[in-house]
């Protein structure tokens, strides 16, 4: 009985003990990096922003990619602030790569996703030489341009290296 009660106090206490999941050591410094791009569209001036948290793993933990935008009326914000309102919808459903179009914050959360699941850019495949044309075959629902996006994130993973 007291080599019973032993052996279930010891498995109790692996139990409570070496339950913390280990995870697997990433390539990065913890912390916080930002890279940012301007570029000009249609005569306007904007800057795209890519921020990159990485956490005490080194893993990245989190993609936040934003662009500024002037609407019709003149006014600066984001669009992901726009949400909706932004109105690619459309515009991507008659592209026909993604049944019923995607808005662009739809659209950008799909790299967001692949950044953190691939934990790096290596995936990224540029059609020309200079890295102004993207293939973004490699990411399902993404029809917008993104070269700036990947640039930013590229120089926020640059401060994160390790």
């Amino acid at each position: 009985m007291k080599k019973l009660s032993l052996f279930l106090i010891t498995v109790s206490i692996f139990l409570l003990c070496g339950c913390e999941k280990v995870e697997k050591e990433g390539s990065y410094k913890t912390g916080t990096y930002t890279g940012v791009v301007p570029y000009e569209s249609y005569g306007k001036n904007y800057v795209t922003t890519a921020t990159i948290y990485v956490g005490k793993y080194g893993n990245i933990e989190a993609c936040f990619i934003d662009s500024t935008y002037q609407t019709d009326r003149g006014d600066i914000t984001t669009k992901k602030a726009l949400m909706d309102a932004y109105g690619m919808k459309e515009t991507s459903a008659n592209i026909g790569v993604i049944p019923g179009g995607a808005e662009w914050y739809e659209q950008v959360a799909q790299i967001e996703k692949k950044v953190i699941e691939e934990q790096n850019l290596d995936w990224v495949k540029w059609t020309d030489t200079k890295k102004t044309k993207l293939d973004l075959d490699v990411i399902s629902g993404v029809t917008i341009t993104a070269d700036t996006y990947i640039k930013a994130v590229e120089q926020a993973l640059e401060q994160a290296k390790k």
